[in-house]
């Protein structure tokens, strides 16, 4: 009998095929998984859902690193450098829970509200941050950047396909909503695009002003309550009470700043005293 040897095809024509596939999680380790596969003495089976399993892992490695640069989040914004303990009890309590992104999988929106320099950003950026790490399209903009840019689309009579562009996103989250004084084409264009939003697609704001002084964001008030009453049906919100962050933080730099100043002024002090004794000595 003739015993049939099969000759296998070369690594980089391999290499070469699973490119082609677009698979690169198998181009990436399928070289080092097939050593220790008959190392070990894996079956075909074994080694394919092992070198499966990597790719998917890939896969969600990369759509993350897309979703990340596309978000705009503020890189710094972070929950890992957010301090906790500065955060109202109740915002504590709640933060895994909205990480976690089942609000957004019920088209349920997050209000934060409170006065300037309580974390109502940072809070809302490091949420965005987590549900990009789980896999949901977050985008972050101020308000009236959205503002303008949904107000060119109009202009240009591409509006409902700009739309069409913000509803691929899981999640918007508008920041200092309060801060933008409206003419009645912002008006429109941002109560349109939370219409459009309204029981289907997340958004987050924050808000310096409470709903009762929202006339001054859309200053018609049969618009205001539709706006209110659209976000508030389906709503998490949250109170960011407390002492301003941002003031706490500078009066601390600034017991530093005269700590230092005045320490440094003794030590040269001191020293010109040394010297001169030295110099009498």
């Amino acid at each position: 009998m003739t015993s049939t040897v099969t000759m296998l095809p070369p690594l980089d024509s391999l290499a070469m095929l699973l490119r082609g596939l677009k698979l690169p999680g198998f181009v990436r380790h399928h070289e080092e998984v097939a050593v220790k596969a008959e190392r070990e003495g894996w079956s075909f089976g074994c080694f394919l859902h092992h070198l499966a399993e990597l790719e998917i892992e890939e896969r969600r490695r990369k759509r993350i690193e897309r979703h990340q640069k596309r978000s705009e989040l503020p890189k710094e914004k972070t929950l890992a450098v957010l301090t906790r303990s500065r955060l109202p009890a109740k915002v504590q309590k709640m933060l895994p829970t909205l990480c976690d992104g089942g609000f957004i999988e019920r088209g349920e929106n997050l209000l934060a509200f409170g006065l300037p320099g309580r974390g109502k950003t940072h809070v809302v950026c490091a949420i965005g941050h987590e549900l990009v790490q789980r896999g949901y399209r977050v985008w972050f903009t101020p308000t009236y950047a959205l503002v303008q840019r949904l107000l060119a689309a109009k202009r240009e009579l591409r509006l409902e396909k700009e739309l069409g562009v913000l509803d691929g996103f899981d999640a918007v989250i508008l920041d200092d909503i309060g801060y933008v004084q409206q003419s009645r084409d912002e008006m429109e264009v941002l109560f349109t695009f939370l219409a459009e939003r309204y029981e289907r697609r997340s958004v987050l704001i924050t808000s310096n002003l409470v709903f009762s002084e929202w006339d001054r964001i859309f200053k018609d008030p049969m618009t205001t309550a539709a706006a209110i009453d659209r976000l508030v049906h389906h709503a998490v919100i949250i109170e960011m009470t407390g002492p301003s962050i941002r003031a706490e933080d500078a009066r601390k730099k600034g017991v530093m700043t005269t700590t230092t100043t005045t320490n440094t002024t003794e030590e040269k002090s001191s020293g010109t005293q040394e010297n001169k004794h030295g110099g009498e000595m």
